[in-house]
């Protein structure tokens, strides 16, 4: 009974497919009948010659989008009521960008990303080697890519350019390649050429590298700037390919901490750490709301009128870059800077090393070849708060407890 049964299944199941294959032969020829006929392919040739025209149109309204968000105004940096820390603490690093960046944590809605974006503003200018995707600089060679070296070596004359300091967003999605650049393969077996697209690491050469939710990263980013925060140097390796560029980088990165804490080994590579929380003043709530509506309203004739504020701003770290070079911290002071960090239990000499840098950058921002206590008191929470052991049943926040040592080491009151 179950051979019976099957048989006119089979059978049955036999014609469904000739008839699927009888139907898409169909389908086929007809389809292929149509580019036969005159009518129909006049038709088929004019809405193809449609999708190319809307295809540019699109193109150009995307330029168009493009050249508009470049020109788009960002908040001025002057303008920004509060958040003290977080503007000094930037403004050393672009000082000093050996300090080694930024990490802003504090709550949602408290102008941490417009902060930061606002820093684009303040940038001075650098020499770079002109049409160098790695913005090498002409007067060091260590900073040079391996290309210019070779045209310096070769006794070539360096074009050489002028442009902004850039800054340049890591989106938290972004693929390993986007960042650190990719090898065209097939061109370099073909060719014998190192085909190498540059990523967002070229790109943020001698720059900053501003990471928002820098918490939420994924770890195999993670490691990517861990490497090159190191040693200042990015290497792509692909099928027996390696190619190297210089990567020094100003890392900036802001965050929450509801959203979770960072990787003790990313924390350390910050060289200060900026904590902000929400204005509570009623009058200060205010302004700032006002300052946001007036600037969403209009914010080409807002901008004008912090033109002067921001230029003086960029002269004077202008001019403090130039100081840095003869301030020094007093050997005793350094001698204490230690002492702090020995008390506080700090991992490490990088919290020793960054309080002095920091130290000077304040000192030079103040127009001073001198480092003072006072520098030092503003500076050396920021340089040490996250390097702290944390103990959960502390009552004080980390910057206190820095503060706490730091009078008595110096005996202050």
């Amino acid at each position: 009974m179950s051979f019976k049964t099957s048989t006119p299944r089979r059978m049955a199941s036999s014609q469904v497919t000739k008839k699927q294959t009888f139907v898409r032969a169909a389908v086929s020829s007809k389809s292929q009948s149509v580019l036969f006929h005159p009518f129909r392919a006049a038709n088929m040739q004019r809405e193809v010659t449609e999708v190319r025209c809307s295809a540019a149109t699109m193109e150009k309204a995307v330029a168009t989008s493009k050249l508009d968000g470049a020109a788009r105004p960002v908040f001025p940096f002057t303008a920004i009521v509060g958040q003290e820390e977080m503007k000094l603490a930037l403004i050393l690093n672009v000082i000093d960008p050996k300090i080694g960046g930024v990490m802003v944590m504090g709550d949602r809605g408290t102008g941490k990303s417009t902060t930061i974006r606002a820093l684009a503003d303040l940038l001075p200018e650098m020499k770079v080697v002109a049409k160098d995707p790695f913005n090498s600089d002409p007067e060091d060679p260590e900073g040079m890519s391996s290309e210019v070296r070779e045209k310096l070596k070769a006794g070539e004359e360096l074009p050489v350019s002028t442009m902004k300091i850039p800054m340049i967003d890591l989106p938290l999605g972004a693929t390993e390649d986007r960042v650190c650049g990719t090898i065209d393969i097939e061109k370099a077996l073909t060719e014998g050429v190192k085909a190498f697209e540059p990523g967002l690491l070229a790109k943020a050469n001698r720059g900053i590298l501003y990471v928002d939710e820098v918490n939420l990263l994924d770890d195999h980013l993670v490691d990517v700037l861990l490497d090159s925060a190191a040693s200042g140097w990015n290497t792509v390796e692909r099928e027996g390919i390696s190619i190297s560029h210089p990567a020094r980088f100003i890392l900036v990165g802001s965050g929450n901490p509801e959203e979770g804490e960072l990787r003790p080994q990313l924390l350390d590579r910050f060289g200060m750490h900026a904590q902000i929380g929400t204005v509570r003043e009623p009058t200060l709530r205010v302004q700032i709301v006002s300052q946001r509506q007036i600037f969403d309203d209009n914010p080409t004739e807002f901008r004008t009128k912090y033109d002067t504020q921001q230029n003086a701003l960029t002269d004077r770290i202008v001019q403090a870059r130039k100081l840095l070079k003869q301030s020094d911290v007093p050997y005793d002071f350094r001698v204490k800077i230690s002492q702090i960090c020995s008390e506080l239990n700090v991992d490490g000499i990088r919290g020793d090393i960054v309080t002095n840098r920091a130290a000077k950058a304040i000192a030079a921002f103040e127009g001073r070849a001198d480092v003072t206590p006072e520098d030092i008191y503003r500076v050396i929470p920021l340089c040490l708060r996250h390097r702290l052991r944390k103990d959960p049943l502390a009552q004080i926040d980390d910057g206190e407890r820095v503060r706490e040592v730091f009078k008595t080491v110096f005996g202050m009151e």
